[in-house]
């Protein structure tokens, strides 16, 4: 009798037990459902056509990612950008998301758009001078020899070039100032400082290549080209709109330079009219006083009325952490606020509470329509909810976080919180030109397997792309979109078609 009350005792006891397993387990499911549920995308519902898409590419991503797991030593993208940009290339995820309608881009800036190659092959063209001063570079196209200060002499480039005695070696050398790519970034590139030393550095190095009215225009126009061929049906281009140069000695002011960005744009539009055209932030430099940034607005106005439909708004660029903080401009900031929309760039920071990271607050109260990289938003609850109270859009650049050393494993970027919280995030490039990658690809591979939750999938991508459309300045969403999906679909066949 006593071994029959212990046995049902047991069987009880066993019930229970496995009551309580069911209970955690159909708990456990709840909270991973309730969180994919705050997912980017969750909105999205896929087609019978995009489910079968999704499987393809969620077993790739997953093959990418159950292989990193196993041999993290092997996993690239928790690595340095330089030594995997190339491998990546023969992912089949990444022919994917290069295929991929990936709506609009909306953080890039102008000369920082096409390849060292591209540069380097400016530098072929006629009455080209050069002028090396140690490690740095300077040209400058003239009929005659330039009147510029050069420490050493200024010299035609060709002449320079096939005098060199290994002209192989002299092109290597001169591509070198168009890259940050080196075999060895983290002895290099010590810190935020060195790097952005470098990258600055760039800037100052091509300025007088690129600034040639003719090279200009042609470098814009292979820019739009670059961006419609990465499957990019928008741009948003941020510029400082440099004084342009002629050979004969003209010069060219801010509208000026306005004006043949609006004049190339609409040549473009002619020669490819399924591209849906470009808008111009004008972008000028941080590091300045006020009374500079308030002609700068008073420009900023100029451009607006003059090319109302060319025109997007204002922001202000530069290294936030060594720049002026934005309050230092915010009495003109207000002042002109119902003058010109706002576009800034703000926390592109690794600071708590110092000025860099506090423009968010003057971002956001100053109703900016987008924030530029917003990296340390992620550690302003306050700031989050605003965002998403005010629907502020928020232009993450991965790849250039990682380059310009704010984060070294971008599987720890805040852009993995953005995504888990359904924040209103696009993704942008930044100079994707100086670090050697695409457009718009690199940063839709690394964000999708290297950022985002090994659940998240084809909504994700779709999602981002979207957002980039409803949180741009082009008018006409409801056009966009309309033909975002006509592409999206076509993709979606093409997947299925040729991966299946």
């Amino acid at each position: 009798m006593w071994a029959t009350v212990v046995s049902l005792q047991l069987l009880v006891l066993f019930v229970i037990a496995f009551d309580d397993l069911q209970d955690a387990i159909e708990h456990r499911e709840q909270l991973l459902r309730k969180e994919l549920d705050m997912m980017l995308g969750s909105d999205i519902v896929l087609s019978d056509s995009e489910q079968k898409a999704n499987e393809i590419i969620m077993k790739l991503k997953h093959h990418e990612l159950d292989g990193g797991l196993e041999n993290p030593g092997q996993f690239n993208v928790s690595k340095h950008f330089f030594s995997y940009k190339d491998e990546i290339k023969k992912s089949p995820l990444f022919h994917i998301l290069r295929q991929m309608p990936k709506g609009a881009l909306l953080h890039t800036h102008d000369t920082g758009v096409l390849s060292p190659d591209y540069n380097l092959k400016l530098t072929y063209m006629d009455n080209l001078y050069v002028c090396f001063e140690e490690n740095d570079i300077r040209f400058h196209f003239s009929l005659d020899t330039p009147k510029d200060t050069c420490e050493t002499r200024w010299q035609l480039m060709n002449e320079a070039r096939f005098s060199s005695g290994d002209v192989e070696k002299f092109d290597a050398d001169i591509r070198s100032h168009f890259s940050l790519v080196i075999d060895n970034p983290h002895e290099v590139y010590t810190d935020i400082n060195a790097v952005w030393k470098r990258f600055q550095y760039f800037f100052i190095a091509t300025h007088g290549l690129l600034t040639y009215k003719p090279i200009w225009e042609q470098y814009f126009y292979d820019s739009l080209k670059a961006v419609r061929e990465d499957n990019i049906m928008y741009l948003e281009v941020r510029s400082v709109l440099p004084e342009l140069y002629d050979l004969y000695g003209n010069k060219y002011d801010a509208i000026a330079t306005a004006q043949s960005y609006k004049d190339v744009l609409d040549r473009f539009m002619n020669d490819y009219p399924d591209f849906y055209g470009a808008k111009l932030i004008y972008a000028p430099l941080r590091l300045v006083d006020r009374a500079t940034i308030r002609g700068k607005l008073e420009i900023a106005k100029e451009i607006k009325r003059k090319f109302p439909d060319f025109f997007a708004g204002f922001d202000i660029v530069g290294q936030e952490d060594l720049g002026a903080p934005s309050k230092t401009f915010l009495p003109e900031f207000v002042e002109y606020s119902n003058e010109v929309d706002y576009f800034f760039h703000a926390g592109e920071t690794n600071w708590n509470g110092m000025s860099t990271d506090e423009n968010l607050f003057d971002a956001i109260l100053l109703d900016t329509r987008r924030i530029g990289h917003a990296f340390a938003l992620i550690k302003h609850p306050h700031l989050l909810n605003e965002v998403v109270r005010k629907d502020i859009g928020l232009e993450v650049n991965v790849v250039s976080n990682s380059v310009l050393k704010l984060v070294e494993d971008v599987r720890n970027h805040p852009l993995a919180a953005f995504l888990a919280q359904n924040l209103p995030v696009v993704l942008g490039s930044d100079d994707n030109g100086v670090w050697e990658s695409d457009p718009l690809t690199h940063d839709f591979y690394v964000a999708f397997l290297g950022v985002s939750s090994r659940h998240a999938d084809l909504r994700v991508l779709k999602k981002l792309a979207l957002n980039s459309l409803y949180y741009s300045a082009y008018k006409n969403k409801d056009k966009i979109v309309h033909e975002f999906e006509i592409r999206w679909t076509r993709f979606i066949h093409d997947t299925i078609k040729y991966y299946r």
